[in-house]
């Protein structure tokens, strides 16, 4: 067994000392996908909320380089690393992952959620670099302008679909987790990551939240559902049974993230009622959403 881990060990350090030659920066990951060194500062009270400062290694995606012999240096002190993390949002490529998960269990369409939001906002996803998971899903590697910060989501662009920007990181093909490998797909390993076109840009970078009246404290004037409130309607009506409820309760998010959700609420409700959900159903869930956005607010 030692053996083996020794060998895929040195394979993960090829593959990422190949991705670090591109320009991309990359650090060392256990089986699990997480980071394979430990924390110099675990233990510690009161908890330490170091990036590296400290000149010691064992910070996760804050460690990543393209140096090659940094890079050596950190697998080095990870001998049981079975895999590599790729940065994301850190120049020169300002890597941005899109992860299209596969959860066949609960009906989500990750893929076709994503066809969607391209049909409603008008862009098409570039030829790019694409990674397939052990899991089925895949990764698509884009890249963003120096002057816009992606953050790191979670279903916020549509369910089953995570977003790493900056902070975040990308297992790099070649790795090897419990799961399985990770490799690229048939066909892009000659591509360079593709801009992110514009319109999905602006749906991964979140609007600024809208400013409080002084002595109220109540938002200022809604937006009206415009264009967007009908995608929103769209994207209900094409929720197959298992979706039904992920995607109304998605769709009312968004609507109450950008102040139209009381607006829309009937119509969603329509919508949800077309698919084969009860009022009832569709109420309770857009509530929720409710709930959950203007808790977010707070």
């Amino acid at each position: 067994m030692a053996t083996i881990d020794r060998q895929t060990t040195t394979l993960a350090l090829a593959h990422a000392l190949s991705a670090a030659e591109r320009g991309l920066p990359v650090f060392p990951l256990s089986a699990t996908k997480l980071p394979a060194l430990r924390s110099p500062h675990h233990g510690e009270r009161p908890p330490v909320h170091c990036r590296g400062e400290c000149g010691l290694p064992g910070h996760g995606v804050h460690d990543a380089t393209t140096h090659p012999a940094a890079v050596r240096a950190l697998f080095a002190a990870a001998p049981r690393a079975t895999g590599y993390g790729i940065a994301c949002g850190r120049t020169p490529h300002r890597l941005i992952g899109i992860d299209l998960d596969i959860d066949t269990a609960h009906g989500n369409d990750s893929v076709g959620a994503l066809q969607q939001l391209a049909l409603q906002h008008l862009f098409t996803i570039p030829p790019t670099v694409t990674v397939l998971t052990p899991s089925g899903g895949r990764h698509l590697w884009l890249t963003g302008p120096a002057d816009t910060t992606v953050p790191n989501s979670a279903g916020r662009l549509a369910p089953g679909i995570d977003v790493r920007g900056a902070g975040g990181y990308l297992v790099g093909p070649g790795s090897v987790t419990a799961h399985g490998r990770y490799r690229l797909a048939p066909g892009t390993a000659h591509l360079t990551p593709a801009p992110c076109p514009r319109p999905l840009l602006r749906l991964l970078t979140p609007p600024p939240r809208r400013p409080t009246g002084p002595a109220t404290g109540s938002a200022t004037t809604p937006e009206a559902p415009g264009r967007r409130g009908e995608g929103l309607i769209q994207f209900v009506l094409a929720a197959h049974e298992g979706q039904r409820n992920t995607r109304l309760f998605w769709a009312a998010c968004r609507a109450y993230e950008h102040g139209f959700g009381d607006a829309l609420a009937d119509a969603l409700t329509t919508a949800a009622i077309r698919t084969g959900l009860t009022e009832q159903e569709a109420r309770s869930a857009i509530a929720s959403a409710e709930r959950l956005t203007r808790g977010r607010g707070d």
